[in-house]
């Protein structure tokens, strides 16, 4: 498990206690189901590029590749010469390197943070953060958590194990809020299991008025947020989270390919087509409507 202080979507974020993350990470893998393609078996080709994906990290990956990473890995490979293969799994994006890169069933994991220390991670392909969702004509421009146009709302719906619950407990939001959470993912117990807030209902209780404000990484609401009949706002959270004794937790965050990690010569290989397929990238990007913050790659 990586040692920094918090990640953005695949590996364990902020505010997610070691036994909590070691309970998810350990739950049996009886719902595991990858597939490459219906008669292929998972062995490496130096025609193809194999690429891990879950089935259910939309709007990051889709069992019919619409996710915009999926999209993504599809320019890559075909910069690189190679043709895309799909890895599926129907576990979340948390387990990809666990269970499929380390396992050789595949050969990449997109969207991983520069500093996850479990893989060798290339260069970044671009760099976005968390971001505040609230109605636009409610005219809350903040982009400081510590802002009273944000800490002084009352509902906030926000994704688990992520920098968003340690705002909360910040503005002292988290109780109030506790109950208004759990309804987002019917009750169902956090403990010895792996339970997330899909991006498209924190963005569905702010446009129906549930929620005042949500709060999470750009790529899982940006999708929502843009097709979204109700007109919303979303803005890049400037502050970071400061901890005494400790590194702040940081709002924006670097991503990129990761490969196993004694493989530098893939490595080496997707940081040269990353640069040459930057602008079918970053148009990419632009089309999913996530902000993308300097230095963009």
């Amino acid at each position: 498990m990586p040692k920094c202080q918090s990640v953005s979507r695949l590996t364990i974020a902020a505010g997610l206690s070691t036994a909590v993350a070691l309970a998810a990470l350990l739950l049996p893998m009886a719902a595991h189901a990858a597939t490459v393609e219906a008669d292929k078996p998972a062995a490496s080709n130096p025609g193809e590029l194999r690429i891990c994906s879950s089935t259910v990290e939309a709007p990051f990956s889709a069992a019919d590749s619409s996710g915009f990473e999926d999209r993504i890995a599809v320019v890559l490979a075909r910069t690189m010469g190679r043709k895309p293969v799909f890895v599926r799994t129907q576990q979340p994006g948390i387990y990809l390197v666990r269970d499929e890169l380390d396992k050789n069933h595949c050969d990449l994991v997109m969207g991983v943070d520069v500093s996850d220390e479990r893989v060798l991670a290339s260069k970044p392909y671009y760099r976005t953060g968390y971001v505040l969702v609230t109605k636009a004509d409610r005219n809350i421009t903040a982009s400081d958590w510590q802002d009273g146009q944000i800490k002084d709302q009352a509902r906030f719906a926000v994704r688990f194990y992520s920098p968003a619950e340690t705002i909360l407990k910040r503005i002292g939001r988290f109780e109030d809020n506790a109950a208004y959470m759990y309804s987002l993912v019917n009750f169902k117990s956090r403990r010895n299991q792996w339970v997330q807030v899909p991006g498209d209902r924190l963005v569905t209780e702010v446009a129906n008025g549930e929620a005042d404000v949500a709060i999470a990484f750009a790529p899982e609401v940006a999708r929502y947020v843009k097709a979204s009949s109700t007109p919303l706002r979303m803005t890049l959270i400037s502050t970071d989270i400061d901890r005494p004794n400790a590194a702040p937790i940081p709002m924006h965050y670097d991503q990129a390919v990761g490969v196993r990690k004694n493989d530098p010569a893939l490595r080496a290989e997707i940081d040269a087509a990353l640069e040459k397929a930057r602008p079918q990238i970053e148009a990419i990007l632009t089309e999913e409507g996530i902000p993308l913050l300097d230095p963009n790659t």
